[in-house]
């Protein structure tokens, strides 16, 4: 009984006390440390895009209420086209520009060539698309990058674990001793890889389906608003006739 009492100490003390966090990174073969700077700086990037765009599109959600506040007043919006051609500072506002500047264009084509309204509608219509489309591309820049780490992500910390696993047995072999101070750091160093993998890609996966539902709704929010103004200008049009 005492026998197996200080054997287990001596096991217990042979085992590597410092198989921690950074140890474990320290002692780790250069193929897992690259897979675990990887996925550090996958997971610290796909962070800064979640907090950039949720950021972004609170503030865009903002200006937006503002300017359909403004819109929507009752105002002229000749004014309106005045005050925000130069620059509009968020992207519905950048589809009521470029609606504008088109009707601005037929009106002073029509009244030196008297240029009818014929196609005018039309134009509106798909200029104000591809300002939407223009806008939301902006918008979803870096959104494949957080979805390819949600979906790769894993995959790269299993391909760390795997090699982990590889460098554990190895050093089984070549000690010929299958004891826990041998076998425990190739498997933890596997572990950890394992680990990181899923910090980095469940943050990125709930992230993209946040940032896209939020992103979708916004978009909608933009074609609600230019079929509203098509239908403006159209009775605009329909008066002036």
């Amino acid at each position: 009984m005492e026998n197996a009492v200080v054997d287990s100490a001596v096991l217990a003390g042979s085992v590597d006390p410092n198989i921690t966090i950074w140890g474990l990174f320290l002692q780790a073969d250069m193929v897992v440390k690259f897979v675990i700077l990887m996925l550090l700086l996958a997971s610290f990037w796909s962070w800064a895009i979640i907090f950039d765009k949720s950021f972004r599109l609170r503030r865009l959600r903002g200006r937006a209420e503002l300017f359909e506040e403004t819109f929507w007043s009752g105002g002229s919006l000749d004014q309106l086209f005045d005050r925000l051609d130069g620059r509009p500072p968020d992207p519905m506002s950048a589809v009521f520009v470029s609606a504008m500047r088109e009707w601005r264009r037929y009106s002073s084509r029509s009244k030196a060539s008297g240029e009818s309204a014929n196609g005018l509608k039309e134009r509106v219509e798909r200029v104000m698309g591809i300002t939407i489309g223009r806008e939301m591309d902006r918008l979803e820049r870096h959104m494949v990058f957080l979805a390819s780490v949600g979906s790769a992500a894993p995959f790269i910390g299993l391909f760390g674990t795997v090699w982990g696993i590889m460098n554990a047995f190895t050093s089984i072999a070549a000690q010929a001793n299958t004891s826990l101070a041998v076998v425990a750091p190739g498997i933890a160093e596997a572990l950890f890889a394992t680990a990181l993998g899923l910090v980095a890609a469940i943050p990125a996966t709930i992230g993209f389906n946040k940032l896209n539902n939020d992103l979708g709704r916004y978009g909608q929010r933009m074609e609600a608003f230019a079929g509203e103004f098509s239908a403006i200008l159209s009775r605009q049009l329909e008066e002036a006739s």
